[in-house]
């Protein structure tokens, strides 16, 4: 079940959804830049990551428990990056995921890391649902629900 109230307010470590889609504050430290301030390629791949496990905090609170006792976790299958412009050191970013499709097994998500109203990124990402010994596997009726309700309802 889908908490409304967490859903309709800005919380600074989750993000929040707006028109059925979730955004997720990133601030860029000297740690995620190369010796000129500028981020590291790879480092927006653990912003959108970090994003989309933000994301599933909120729509589906039993799903990070469900992963802790490693019962079930999404693999990245498939991953697309166009890197349109750079960030910078202390930029304040924003990662915006809009889901695509919600298959049972496969999860396919569309995000964006902008800064002000550019975007910078962009990723197209495909998500396999596995369980602990990481073979393909239908998710918990509960997250695919929660996941269907609040992208399609």
């Amino acid at each position: 079940m889908i908490n409304k109230r967490i859903l309709n307010r800005s919380n600074l470590h989750c993000g929040h959804f707006s028109k059925k889609m979730h955004f997720f504050p990133v601030r860029v430290y000297y740690e995620d830049t190369d010796s000129g301030g500028v981020v590291y390629y790879a480092n927006y791949l653990k912003f959108a990551e970090r994003a989309r496990t933000e994301m599933m905090r909120l729509l589906a609170p039993r799903y990070q428990r469900l992963v802790e006792k490693s019962e079930m976790a999404f693999a990245v299958r498939h991953c697309e990056v166009d890197f349109l412009a750079p960030a910078k050191l202390d930029d304040n970013l924003e990662v915006k995921t809009e889901l695509l499709k919600s298959t049972g097994v496969v999860i396919e998500a569309s995000q964006t890391i902008r800064r002000d109203k550019q975007d910078l990124v962009s990723l197209k990402v495909r998500l396999a649902c596995v369980n602990k010994k990481l073979q393909p596997t239908r998710m918990p009726q509960f997250l695919n629900t929660a996941l269907r309700k609040f992208f399609n309802g």
